[in-house]
């Protein structure tokens, strides 16, 4: 796994993760747009959306906590996903400002890259904005190889919560 922050142009540039999972292209874009798969690794937080270009979506937990909101720019099932994301679990995250998330998906033999680039941050961006990434990705990785979920603190965060 690769993972690396730089700054271009005053702004910073978070390439988090290329990873490989053993899966396939169409099972993975599953991953990343099914609300009730995407909770079970990524902190028991859903995001919903209808994933069409233009779209909105919005991560959380309703009626306990709002994530994370923005616009799905380019929508290309299953290559590529570039979304907006404007964090909102707190008055520091919020701070940030929108930021940008690609998913690119890219078949490798029987499995597949997934490149995760989280971009557009400020160069003083709230770490906590892009500091999930290592968990999210692990536990997508972990749920797609082995069918289970990590049972990480931060990966059981909101598990199980419900208003």
């Amino acid at each position: 796994m690769m993972d690396r922050y730089q700054v271009v142009d005053g702004a910073g540039t978070m390439s988090v993760f290329e990873i490989y999972i053993k899966t396939t292209p169409e099972r993975l874009w599953e991953a990343i747009t099914d609300p009730d798969m995407r909770a079970k690794y990524s902190f028991g937080v859903r995001t919903d959306s209808d994933w069409s270009k233009g779209s909105r979506y919005k991560s959380g937990v309703p009626g306990v906590i709002d994530i994370a909101e923005g616009e799905n720019v380019e929508v290309d099932p299953p290559r590529r996903l570039v979304q907006t994301l404007t964090a909102l679990w707190s008055d520091d995250v919020k701070a940030v400002g929108t930021s940008r998330v690609t998913w690119e998906i890219e078949p490798v033999g029987t499995s597949c890259r997934l490149t995760v680039t989280h971009d557009q941050l400020p160069a003083d961006a709230n770490s906590e904005v892009y500091g999930g990434w290592p968990m999210i990705l692990s536990g997508l990785k972990t749920l797609l190889e082995t069918g289970e979920t990590l049972d990480t603190p931060g990966s059981l965060r909101y598990a199980g919560s419900s208003a």
